[in-house]
């Protein structure tokens, strides 16, 4: 395992896991109900536009996290991770992180004007096999538009 970094906001970037960082809740967007591929419960899930100072950026909710925050309070995340979804940096609370309210009674402002979610990163396309197969040419030879015309090849 990792060992945890504290960071601020502005030093996020993809795929960064055991990070230790505090925001505040700017705002929540509302909810919404999704059905898991896997296993087919329906599950709760949500956005909320976090940050400090430095810089903002969109955390996921799921379910029992999502009644967890507030907007205008603050939090520490211990142990969360980042990833890009649909070309946008989220950060992420997984199953075995903590996020806790801290009781600050210092004001902390959140930097709207440099949301790290509003970047687009280019991701990988994921290849999923319509029928079962490995891949593209696994196994066979590229197409040939002339093939079983009588030619040979």
């Amino acid at each position: 395992m990792s060992e945890q970094q504290d960071v601020i906001v502005e030093n996020l970037r993809p795929d960064l896991k055991s990070i230790n960082v505090k925001f505040k809740v700017e705002s929540l967007n509302d909810e919404r109900e999704i059905v898991s591929r896997k296993t087919g419960e329906t599950l709760r899930v949500t956005e909320a536009l976090v940050g400090d100072s430095s810089r903002s950026i969109l955390l996921t909710l799921w379910n029992e996290d999502i009644d967890k925050v507030e907007t205008g309070h603050v939090y520490q995340l211990n142990n969360g991770y980042t990833t890009v979804f649909k070309g946008s940096l989220r950060l992420n609370i997984g199953r075995y992180d903590s996020l806790e309210e801290v009781e600050d009674s210092e004001e902390m402002d959140v930097n709207t004007e440099n949301n790290l979610s509003n970047k687009v990163y280019e991701q990988e396309r994921r290849f999923r096999p319509r029928y079962g197969g490995q891949g593209p040419g696994y196994g066979s030879r590229p197409y040939r538009s002339d093939r079983g015309r009588g030619r040979r090849h």
